[in-house]
């Protein structure tokens, strides 16, 4: 397979990676219905997160996690009380009104970081960039491709996300989401406690 067939092959992985169902779904959207621009920050750090564990997997991730399995341990740990800390949170406020305050500098980055973190913290991330992704990418690939794996990991990540935020936040949609917030923020916020449950019993 040559050069341009692999980066396209890695391309659908990476779709299909970022556009299944999970966490990283409902915490951009979830934001987006409050805000936008949070929304949109969220989605950027969701991609900031995808080109660090590609810049990872093409350093060698898989190998670091099998000679020290201590770290697989450990972001599972992480994650798992990550998204039940965020899944008690929306639960808390899911009846509580939509904050009408301007987006500013410091809360848009931490929408970002919320979005970094989370991805970060996802085991999942470790089984896909840490095995299918690593096989896909050749050992000895020249810079070049490297480098562009890596922006293709950001930039697909950064397209379906912040795609996600915008429809979220479009005034029919979000209109929609507002008058369900308490039991779609309800429903939300249980689906990540349940999957940090999972994470925390090691399933």
């Amino acid at each position: 397979m040559n050069d341009v067939n692999m980066l396209i092959a890695l391309s659908g992985m990476l779709f299909l990676s970022v556009a299944s169902p999970g966490p990283n779904f409902v915490i951009v959207t979830s934001t987006a219905v409050a805000s936008r621009h949070a929304g949109v920050m969220t989605g950027l750090g969701l991609a900031a997160a995808s080109g660090t564990w590609a810049l990872a997997a093409i350093a060698g991730l898989s190998l670091i996690v099998a000679q020290a399995a201590w770290i697989a341990v450990a972001l599972r740990f992480a994650g798992a009380f990550y998204l039940i800390w965020l899944g008690i949170k929306m639960i808390a406020n899911a009846r509580s009104a939509l904050p009408v305050a301007a987006m500013s500098a410091s809360s848009g980055w931490h929408a970002a970081r919320k979005g970094y973190v989370a991805s970060m913290t996802n085991p999942k991330a470790i089984a896909f960039y840490g095995s299918i992704f690593a096989l896909m990418v050749p050992t000895h690939a020249p810079l070049w491709f490297d480098a562009t794996v890596v922006a293709l990991a950001a930039a697909i990540s950064c397209a379906w996300y912040c795609s996600m935020a915008l429809l979220a936040s479009h005034p029919a949609v979000r209109g929609v989401l507002v008058r369900r917030k308490a039991v779609l923020d309800s429903v939300a916020g249980a689906l990540l406690v349940a999957v940090g449950g999972r994470l925390l019993v090691g399933r």
